[in-house]
């Protein structure tokens, strides 16, 4: 009878994955009127903004490559050497505005900018005519996005894909009635552009991007951009072409647009391209040729139809997505059934909706594979997504959180391929990294700082002086960056990755440190000038400052990276005595120490924090993404670590509460985890954009910096997973932080370190079911709340936590049922 019902609670399982994977969709009753209503979409390169307008619609166009500038200058400060003693000096002699005052004196140059490409208009003229039965969505299971709606009996239907083997953006419009198809396609750019015509079915905006341009909060130079540059190497090159193709249709063109009349189906392919030949070539002289590049693509695809060119894309990305199946249940759900604005309204104003909160975990992994694959760029601040001429924060690479953030869930989440790009580009910065460290410090090695973007630019920003130092001058954005190459080492055990691309590396990032440590009056090896990311203190003198000596997120990212580099120099068997050396700096690092009020100290000294619940957590670094704190291995640690996050608070902006989710989940704490988890679903309108009043997610589920900042999606992608699955500490944990909210559910596909596949299912918030695929072989230890075995192993309680540990050896390529003991 057990047998019976167990395989019935399965056969249900797979009912509601099935039907959980089919609707996972966002759909509204209205078309967007703002940038934060429309829908994403991507091929990792292309990206696009569908609107979904009845008359005028707007399909607002990325491409990945497309920023201002050209590659990193050097030798742009010179006399920065030369401050470091002074800086330090300061620093020993408690003058901490003095030693902030001379950072700014080491700055370098600002970022360059991610630009937006274009826009696609569609006009058509219905005379005034009002539409009924509108609807539009975007399946995140098949990346399309459908527009329809009916106007005088004729039903107009609009799908969108953009196809990562083909290369292309494709639009097809359909009528339900002969011949109703009467319309205008246009293109305009805010860059310097043209428009040409091509053929009788196809037109061109060929454009430059300029050649310099400030962020977007700096006022110093007028003008801010700049498309001529007296340097000689001017701006980036691009286009996009569109090419209309119907089989009853009269198409003609001119430079107004293409014109469509007469026709039932229309068919739009677009294509595009930018000169961009890599990070140390200038765009222009040096660039590809845009027009082939974009011809080709149109070509290859020429003659194709929409279905043919639809299956090549459903294919390419279910091989994704697919890997991964989430689904709670909730038989209070009443909102299913609502428009996704309306859905995300109810939700915050306090309604359970379990599908809702798996419809934006999937939607962080749609996300994810839309704007970072194999052989492009890094997702960026905005993902690929940017309308803005100058976007906010120059929508680059932001590394004191923001770029690594986007990238946590990229392994867990069963995404490794899309972790890719991070590491090209990695290698990219430790070029002018190496550059920066000698020319900045007199130091060997390489190092990145606070900004980076298309040019792998390394040094500390500022435009020579006029940075805070709060920001400008922090040193340890590559080290940090190098955890992703460790942790893709972990959860896919590839050697080959791990000697030929993280080893050397992490050893570049290990000599500059070596470099740039000092030793304190107790023998310690601390940082010096040091920060906070982004936060300020008030010293024993009451005065506000932002620079001194070993901040507790310095020594954690730097304990991270030693630890790591030691362990893949074992692994690898190779640099024995550069290993032992590391191995003696790593025991002398400043270590962590708990203030007066039980909290783990952000500074070197026990100071009063100017913002108490600044967005930044930096202190805990060390609980997450790092692993040096933990409930089970360092409970002392995790008791700080949780009175330290009760002084912060919940309040943040975006990115943070996805921060903040992970750390309560790594705390074991689901419900305080959840509760964040909700608060990030917090319904945020247009109209808040002042990232000071707090963060949420818009109408389209972007996330609320604000403005948007696409590492929210991601952080919160990543935390719902530590609260359903950890494996920082050897150790497989199966439901850790599982909320009360969550009694039950099944997930499949999710990967831990170790190179291991894990599904589970659970109710009454225990689990019942779970299996584990081992893709590397070799020992795999389970720690779970309710005793498991596995093929005749026992659990062992484990008093110290609470938990049951079961441990066993694996073998490539099998898969391991859990068994429950009740």
């Amino acid at each position: 009878m057990r047998k019976r019902i167990f395989g019935l609670i399965t056969v249900l399982f797979i009912f509601l994955f099935t039907n959980a994977q089919e609707n996972l969709k966002l759909w509204y009753l209205q078309p967007a009127t703002t940038w934060t209503e429309a829908l994403p979409l991507g091929n990792g390169r292309v990206g696009a903004m569908v609107f979904g307008g009845v008359e005028k619609e707007l399909i607002q166009l990325n491409e990945s490559s497309l920023w201002s500038g050209g590659p990193a200058k050097t030798n742009v400060n010179p006399g920065s050497p030369a401050y470091l003693p002074q800086v330090r000096e300061a620093v020993d002699k408690g003058d901490y505005q003095l030693a902030s005052g001379l950072c700014k004196k080491m700055q370098g140059l600002f970022s360059q900018s991610y630009l937006p490409m274009g826009d696609l208009l569609i006009d058509q003229d219905f005379n005034g005519e009002k539409p009924s039965s509108y609807y539009r969505d975007l399946a995140i299971g098949d990346a399309t996005a459908t527009t329809r709606f009916t106007v005088k009996g004729t039903e107009y239907t609009r799908e969108v894909f953009i196809s990562a083997p083909g290369q292309v953006v494709v639009i097809r419009l359909t009528a339900s009635k002969a011949n109703q198809l009467n319309l205008t396609v246009g293109l305009q750019s805010l860059l310097h552009h043209r428009n040409m015509v091509i053929a009788t079915n196809e037109i061109m905006l060929k454009g430059k991007a300029p050649a310099k341009m400030d962020p977007e909060y700096y006022h110093v130079h007028e003008p801010p951009v700049i498309y001529d540059d007296t340097a000689g190497c001017y701006g980036m090159r691009f286009q996009f072409r569109v090419r209309a193709v119907s089989k009853d249709g009269n198409i003609q063109t001119d430079t107004s647009g293409i014109h469509v009349q007469n026709a039932t189906e229309v068919l739009l392919v677009m294509s595009a391209a930018t000169s961009f030949n890599g990070y140390d070539k200038c765009p222009d002289k040096e660039g590809k040729d845009e027009n082939i590049l974009a011809a080709s693509y149109l070509e290859k695809v020429a003659g194709r139809s929409y279905s043919e060119l639809l299956n090549d894309h459903l294919a390419d990305f279910h091989k994704y997505f697919n890997r991964v199946t989430f689904n709670l249940i909730d038989s209070s759900n009443g909102n299913a059934l609502l428009p996704s604005n309306e859905r995300l309204i109810k939700h915050s104003g306090g309604g359970r909706d379990a599908g809702l909160e798996t419809l934006y975990f999937q939607f962080g992994r749609y996300l994810l594979i839309s704007c970072s694959r194999p052989g492009g760029l890094p997702s960026n601040l905005q993902g690929i997504w940017n309308k803005e001429l100058r976007a906010p924060w120059s929508s680059n690479y932001t590394i004191n959180i923001n770029t690594q953030m986007n990238y946590w869930p990229a392994e867990a989440a069963n995404l490794s391929e899309m972790h890719e790009p991070l590491f090209s580009f990695l290698k990219n910065v430790s070029v002018t990294g190496a550059t920066t460290a000698r020319e900045f410090y007199n130091l060997k090695g390489w190092v990145a700082h606070h900004n980076s973007d298309l040019w792998a630019m390394s040094n500390p920003v500022g435009d020579l002086g006029n940075g805070d130092p709060t920001w400008a001058n922090w040193p340890m954005g590559g080290n940090w960056l190098c955890r992703h190459l460790w942790e893709h080492y972990q959860y896919t055990q590839d050697t080959a990755f791990l000697k030929n691309t993280a080893y050397p590396l992490m050893k570049g990032a290990v000599v500059f440190t070596l470099g740039w440590l000092t030793e304190d009056k107790d023998g310690y090896l601390v940082t010096s000038p040091s920060g906070s990311p982004e936060n300020t203190f008030i010293d024993e003198n009451g005065r506000e400052g932002s620079i001194a000596k070993g901040s507790t997120m310095d020594m954690s990212i730097i304990r991270d990276l030693f630890a790591n580099f030691i362990e893949a120099s074992k692994i690898l068997n190779t640099g024995q005595p550069f290993m032992d050396t590391v191995i003696e700096k790593q025991k002398k690092l400043y270590p962590f120490h708990i203030g007066k009020k039980g909290n783990i100290m952000e500074w070197y000294r026990d100071w009063t924090d100017a913002e108490v619940h600044h967005r930044h957590v930096s202190q805990l670094y060390g609980l997450y993404p790092g692993d040096q704190i933990s409930p089970i291995a360092t409970p002392a640690l995790a008791t700080a670590a949780r009175k330290t996050l009760e002084i912060r608070g919940d309040e943040g902006t975006g990115w943070s509460k996805a921060w903040k989710i992970n750390f309560w989940a790594r705390l074991l704490d689901g419900n305080h985890a959840y509760l964040l988890f909700r608060d990030l679903l917090h319904f945020t309108g247009q109209a808040n954009t002042n990232y000071a009043e707090g963060g949420g997610t818009y109408a389209n589920f972007f996330d609320a910096h604000p403005p948007f900042q696409i590492d929210g999606n991601f952080g919160g992608t990543a935390g719902i997973i530590e609260m359903l699955l950890q494996s920082q500490e050897g150790v497989i944990h199966l439901l850790p932080a599982l909320p009360d909210a969550w009694k039950e559910g099944a997930i499949t596909g999710l990967k831990a370190r170790g190179d291991f596949e894990v599904s589970m299912q659970w109710s009454n918030k225990k689990l019942r079911k779970a299996s584990i695929i081992s893709f590397a072989g070799g020992r795999c230890a389970v720690r779970s709340s309710v005793p498991v075995k596995i093929k005749g192993s026992k659990s062992t309680r484990v008093s110290a936590s609470g938990y049951y540990l079961t441990q066993f050896q694996t073998v490539k390529g099998r898969t391991y049922e859990v068994i429950v003991i009740n």
